[in-house]
């Protein structure tokens, strides 16, 4: 049965919720930029009217997401009274509670991604670790985890480059992909991924544990600037494709794109390597090449401005033992991270893209000071 304090705690999360949205700031924020929408001329200059309506969809979802919080507990305060007076029955009361602290859940989370480069899509790089078929093998699992995650979001995903492995799987892919909140969410995948299971590619059926890391970064789209300097990139081209058959690309049409980064505090240089082998057009394959490069850049940018750059940095470890962020344990039937101790025995599901609550888990914990 639901207790009159489970029902106080979800009201006051949900006034909290009120008062650090700013709810009536943003309301009034809105009518006035509504209105502005409607002034002639405004879309005279395209690029201030994009920002404009970028703020309007903002307040909106905003709002909008509120209204479902303070609706849902307005039913659940409701449900109560009835069924202190014999009206409603207990299932009921159960039914809306159950409701009401989705939508203050789903709410809280989206709080947790409020800053800018949350908002954008993200690229998804893999890498396999030391041993081989395994850890290549591993690689390509976690790749088809990823992609099922966003086919169940409904986010569009282009793999930009891929590597395969010697024997199977892969020994490293790129992933675009585009949609709102992907950087948000795909931000706390950030690190060394470490398997533990009995390998079908041993012949003694042995335990063995394999590492693959990943690498996420923000997808940044027309609105962000980014500063390149030309004379700092070069290009190499080859030929994209298999390792022959049909599907090997008699062109050159893979792209190969070098920037010397220069960090503006150390003066230390680096070079950034940049594969793009997505399509057959060069030229489109330059053009994605050097959007991902905006990406990452814009990265670099973002761990300079922030106080929490070390917790970024924590997530590029070496890729072996003490470093990981999460323990996928087959034989166990066990799924652990380390950073907010959430498991979950439901392997499959998982490794079929179901990785919400870790997600979710993570925000709630690191949420307010993570990147």
């Amino acid at each position: 049965m639901i207790s009159p304090d489970q029902i106080k705690d979800i009201s006051t999360r949900e006034q909290a919720l009120h008062k650090f949205l700013d709810i009536e700031r943003r309301e009034m924020e809105l009518a006035d930029d509504e209105l502005r929408t409607q002034a002639p001329g405004f879309w005279e200059d395209a690029k201030k009217a994009e920002a404009h309506m970028k703020k309007v969809k903002e307040n909106k979802k905003w709002l909008e997401g509120y209204k479902k919080v303070s609706q849902a507990v307005e039913e659940l305060q409701l449900a109560a009274e009835f069924q202190k007076d014999g009206i409603a029955s207990e299932a009921e009361l159960d039914e809306a509670y159950a409701h009401a602290l989705k939508e203050v859940e789903a709410l809280e989370l989206s709080n947790m991604l409020r800053r800018e480069e949350d908002q954008l899509g993200a690229v998804v790089k893999i890498v396999a670790g030391a041993g081989g078929t395994e850890s290549q093998d591993w690689a390509q699992m976690l790749m088809r985890l990823y992609m099922r995650w966003c086919e169940n979001k409904g986010y569009k995903v282009s793999i930009t480059n891929l590597q395969d492995g010697d024997e199977a799987g892969i020994k490293t892919v790129t992933m675009q992909v585009e949609g709102d909140t992907v950087y948000g969410y795909l931000k706390s995948e950030n690190g060394v991924h470490r398997l533990v299971r009995v390998s079908p590619y041993n012949a003694q059926g042995k335990r063995m544990t394999s590492f693959s890391s990943v690498f996420v970064t923000p997808l940044v789209d027309d609105s962000i600037e980014v500063n390149i300097e030309p004379a700092r990139i070069s290009w190499d081209t080859f030929r994209s494709g298999g390792a022959g058959g049909q599907n090997v690309n008699k062109v050159e049409s893979g792209v190969r794109l070098r920037y010397m980064y220069k960090d503006p505090d150390t003066g230390a240089e680096e070079e950034i390597l940049i594969e793009n082998t997505e399509t057959r057009d060069q030229p489109k394959n330059k053009e994605n090449a050097l959007r991902l490069l905006r990406s990452m850049l814009y990265d670099k940018e973002l761990k300079r401005r922030m106080a929490a750059q070390a917790k970024i940095e924590a997530g590029k470890k070496k890729i072996e033992w003490g470093s990981q962020i999460r323990s996928y344990v087959f034989d166990d039937r066990r799924v652990k991270d380390h950073r907010t101790n959430y498991q979950t025995s439901n392997v499959q599901a998982v490794m079929d893209g179901d990785i919400d609550d870790f997600i979710k888990a993570y925000l709630m914990e690191f949420g307010g000071s993570e990147v």
